[in-house]
């Protein structure tokens, strides 16, 4: 059976923290043709602001995940496909890479571990708020990330590498290292994807392209030009 995610070209990030464009709902967000919702932010998450974004999100037809960045934000709701839990490989505090994880192991009776899956992020942004939290060493070379990646994959057995520049637009080049570096784990793409074009240029690199704080920002018309350029990049035939 393959992944869920093996043909996710497109993710919208939706932040449990932040509101939607005035005059815009979910299942607005939905019907941009993105191919996947993830729920998760960084700061500020509580246990009844993500169960008011899944509630509202399971109600459409578009697979809807969980992204938790603490034990407490975590709901259990009919009509959720499951959990993406980041385990971040370059993080300095030990408590982003197993802590978190055991704490929820530890707290939840009622894990589908059959529905849960895990992305191995390498966090590339300084001046993130995930870098900031996880104390993330981000001053990273491209053969750097692509061991980071080669490692999750073929010593972790990690199918999922995110490579996340959250809030600035990263190095294609670099997106390509951990591309080049993975056999058959897919490379997420996070991070400054604001229009059609960045979201093409990335989506040749990456397998699938997320965006967050577009969606929150600048709306749904926005967040269709970037599904049309992932889309778009994974359509036209590969130079070479």
């Amino acid at each position: 059976m393959s992944a869920p995610w093996s043909d996710w070209d497109h993710i919208v990030k939706i932040d449990p923290d932040k509101t939607l464009r005035e005059g815009e709902t979910f299942e607005d967000v939905c019907a941009t043709g993105t191919d996947a919702l993830e729920i998760g932010g960084t700061t500020g998450m509580t246990e009844a602001k993500m169960a008011r974004v899944v509630e509202a999100t399971t109600a459409h037809d578009v697979p809807v995940y969980i992204e938790p960045s603490n034990v407490a934000s975590v709901v259990h709701r009919e009509g959720l496909d499951g959990y993406l839990i980041p385990v971040v490989l370059n993080a300095g505090d030990v408590f982003w890479t197993t802590g978190a994880h055991k704490e929820w192991a530890r707290l939840d009776d009622d894990i589908s571990w059959d529905h849960t899956f895990t992305e191995a992020y390498i966090v590339l942004n300084p001046d993130s708020s995930v870098a900031e939290y996880t104390q993330a060493d981000c001053d990273l070379e491209a053969d750097e990330v692509a061991a980071y990646a080669e490692v999750a994959e073929q010593m972790f057995g990690q199918e999922i590498i995110y490579v996340e520049y959250s809030g600035t637009y990263g190095d294609p080049e670099i997106v390509q290292a951990a591309a080049d570096a993975v056999e058959e784990a897919a490379v997420f793409y996070g991070g400054g994807i604001g229009d059609y074009e960045s979201a093409f240029e990335m989506g040749k690199h990456a397998d699938t392209v997320i965006v967050g704080d577009l969606v929150h920002d600048e709306g749904v018309d926005a967040v269709r030009e970037t599904v049309e350029g992932a889309r778009d990049a994974k359509a036209e035939p590969v130079d070479g």
